[in-house]
């Protein structure tokens, strides 16, 4: 443990620091700044004796965050980058850009505010980075067992970074013209520069990985033809499709998926020429949905030089508070406030987009807006006589994802999905045919980078297990696992 009475010494969370909103804005560098090194000890020292450490399966990855914080207190910065890497293959990601569930089932959290946990990582992280911690691993022999990965996010990475250093040999499909996945088009700069996925990207070719961008599975090369070329294929294609809005007007200019947008966005701040980019500059913007990937929206629309960002969400605004009703270690429904929403704009609750209203030009000038109401039958419909207009002339889609791509999966391998439109998957993340794996987002739904690296570590364990008859990898969490904080 830290020190023993850290937590009465330092009553107070200190957040990580931020950049001033009218400088970052003119800009799409990360939002926070590195916090000063006394001040990390002295926050990670409020980690406590707690007996049982519940932040250990509040985490996804099963973190062992009460060593670390320690390891920080006594500036032992090489020997906390070791132990955060033996749970974590990607620290640096997870400590900008999780929602830190581990937060939630932290003890001191009963009475106190929680130990910054988050932090602490993401400094771990970048200490490590900068003194050169952070080194390849090659395998110390090779199995003669091929793998294929086929999608380049958080769960492939994993999977495949943790097969390499198993000795497999394996090669890693993505279909986008850069490698990364969600974490390099779905992630805006000021959440995450794109210097770190390049930084893990060479550490895994210089393991061995092997990686082929601008390649898309299903049509450059099929399916059957990849299931026959390697011993194993894993399914990390991510949940891409994105919930519409079928309503009057939806076929208007001026109305996109908030994924669509962002993806242009990333790829001109990455320096590239995009014809007829999805802008915000000089446009009253409405964001349907309050996530991640609305909050995403708002950033970037601020950045652009949007005139006005309003948010729409169809439900009750959240207490700021846990309640009775959540208590701990349960993760509470709270309201959450995103550097983007800090910015600035307007945040509306209660409100039920019924109809996107056009010019005659056939672009999009407003939307008409109806009060939510809660039904005794749980549902929740426009109420009637409460209708109102919204000006936009850029309108962004964030309502969340339906589920994986099955055509190709299922045209050419045979590929059985739910009724919840994801990769159907067996405790060992099998899919119905042998030898082909489901991970993270494609099997699991929509979810978190830190579910997405947890599972990618699992299906490495059982892939390797599947190929070897046995695995000395880390024991798996499984699809139906879930944490104490009810995070998934």
């Amino acid at each position: 443990m830290a020190d023993p009475r850290g937590f009465l010494k330092h009553p107070h969370r200190r957040p990580r620091p931020s950049r001033p909103v009218p400088v970052r804005l003119m800009d799409f560098k990360e939002v926070y700044e590195r916090q000063q090194k006394g001040t990390t000890q002295a926050q990670a020292s409020r980690c406590m004796d707690c007996g049982i450490p519940f932040c250990h399966t509040g985490c996804p990855l099963g973190n062992l965050i009460p060593e670390w914080n320690d390891l920080i207190w006594r500036d032992q910065w090489e020997e906390a980058s070791r132990r955060l890497h033996m749970t974590n293959n990607f620290p640096e990601f997870t400590g900008r850009v999780c929602p830190a569930p581990c937060e939630s089932s932290c003890v001191l959290g009963i009475n106190q505010p929680a130990v910054t946990i988050k932090q602490s990582e993401v400094e771990i992280a970048d200490e490590a980075l900068e003194r050169g911690y952070v080194e390849p691993v090659p395998p110390q022999r090779l199995t003669g067992k091929t793998v294929a990965v086929v999608g380049s996010g958080p769960a492939g990475l994993a999977a495949a970074q943790q097969l390499t250093r198993a000795g497999h040999t394996v090669a890693v499909y993505e279909r986008d013209d850069r490698l990364g996945g969600l974490l390099r088009y779905g992630i805006p700069d000021f959440k995450m520069e794109k210097q770190l996925v390049d930084f893990r990207i060479q550490q895994m070719e210089a393991e061995g990985t092997r990686f082929y961008a601008s390649t898309e599975v299903g049509t450059d090369i099929t399916w059957d033809a990849l299931r026959d070329s390697y011993d194993a294929v894993i399914v990390a294609t991510g949940a891409m499709v994105p919930r519409d809005l079928p309503i009057p007007g939806r076929g208007l200019n001026g109305i996109h998926f908030a994924m669509d947008y962002l993806v242009q966005s990333n790829k001109a701040v990455a320096g590239d020429d995009v014809p007829d980019q999805i802008h915000a500059q000089g446009k009253k913007v409405v964001v349907l949905g309050g996530g991640d990937t609305g909050a995403d929206c708002i950033g970037t629309a601020h950045r652009h030089g949007a005139v006005s960002v309003t948010t729409l969400a169809i439900g009750k605004e959240l207490p700021s508070e846990r309640t009775e009703q959540e208590p701990w270690p349960i993760d509470p429904r709270i309201l959450e406030v995103s550097s983007a929403d800090e910015e600035g704009g307007e945040r509306r609750w209660l409100a039920s987009t019924v109809e996107f209203l056009g010019d005659e030009n056939g672009n999009v000038r407003a939307l008409r807006v109806a009060e939510t109401e809660y039904n005794p039958d749980g549902t929740r419909t426009p109420k009637p006589g409460t209708e109102q207009d919204i000006e936009a002339d850029l309108v962004l889609l964030a309502l969340g994802f339906t589920g994986a791509e099955p055509q190709t999966l299922t045209n050419q391998l045979g590929i059985e999905f739910t009724n919840r439109g994801v990769i159907g998957r067996s405790e060992d993340y099998q899919t119905n045919i042998e030898g082909v794996f489901s991970v993270g987002d494609a099997g699991r739904g929509a979810s978190l980078v830190v579910w997405a690296i947890a599972e990618g570590r699992a299906v490495a364990k059982e892939v390797d297990e599947f190929l070897e008859g046995s695995s000395r990898l880390p024991a798996p969490v499984r699809p139906s696992d879930r944490a104490i904080s009810l995070q998934g």
